[in-house]
């Protein structure tokens, strides 16, 4: 019982410092502050998703480095997502030594990460405040509406949710993701990518609870108390920026 209360504790402090540090960032709104915060996160998730796909190559990150430190001289992301793609499939087919496997890494995280800074970049502190919204309020909407009426199990990849608990939690998202989306874009454009980068968000969490399945761990680290590892606090927002962005470019 005494454990489990110093487990709530500890995550809740963990949250309140996670909050305060959010905060902070998102008032001071300076690029080459948001680039270093985010890449530090980049880092350490990148870190984490190497143990998950069962990868041990140190030099990697190094070339996630420099591809973060690319990320702040070029204003799209994604597209050095693509030319790192490139140069990596061109060392593959030169050297035949270099397993595919260890791309994995440059694809999750690095893609939502690439992307998220972009988001940034081009639509500003308002769209972040928007993707945390939708992914905040799918999470908790989820879990309320799941710990409610859920009972059909959604994927096995994850079989503590539910079918109803993502289908409210979509709900909740778009619902609270309009009322930030509609000062940035029109009514119908608010409410068609806060539903999508909802479920944009829930399919970015099934995906690490799978690969947490398949590395056979609980969390994707221990870095953040009570909370686990970087990938656990972020996973959403690895797919839901990615739809996000790639909507304002098409519908606004």
């Amino acid at each position: 019982m005494q454990t489990a209360k110093n487990s709530i504790r500890e995550r809740i402090v963990t949250a309140l410092f996670l909050i305060i540090g959010v905060l902070i960032v998102g008032l001071i709104n300076n690029f080459w502050l948001m680039w270093a915060v985010m890449g530090v996160v980049y880092l350490l998730a990148f870190h984490e998703a190497t143990r998950l796909f069962g990868i041990n190559n140190n030099s990697l990150y190094a070339y996630a480095a420099i591809l973060w430190l690319a990320a702040a001289l070029y204003p799209y992301g994604e597209d050095l997502f693509v030319i790192a793609g490139l140069i990596f499939a061109a060392a593959v087919a030169y050297t035949q030594n270099i397993s595919p496997k260890n791309f994995l890494p440059f694809i999750y995280p690095t893609a939502g990460m690439l992307f998220l800074l972009s988001m940034y970049q081009e639509y500003g502190i308002e769209s972040l405040l928007w993707l945390l919204v939708v992914v905040a309020s799918a999470d908790v909407g989820a879990y309320v509406v799941g710990r409610s009426i859920g009972k059909t199990p959604f994927s096995v990849s994850s079989p503590s949710k539910t079918r109803e608990g993502v289908y409210g939690g979509i709900a909740v998202a778009t619902g609270a993701g309009f009322f930030i989306g509609v000062t940035i874009v029109d009514i119908p454009q608010a409410i068609i990518i806060s539903m999508a980068a909802a479920i944009g968000a829930v399919f970015g969490d099934l995906f690490e609870s799978y690969l947490k399945r398949q590395a056979g761990v609980k969390d994707s680290g221990s870095i953040l108390p009570g909370h686990g590892g970087i990938l656990d606090r972020i996973d959403g927002y690895l797919f839901a920026s990615v739809v996000m962005l790639v909507l304002l470019r098409g519908l606004v």
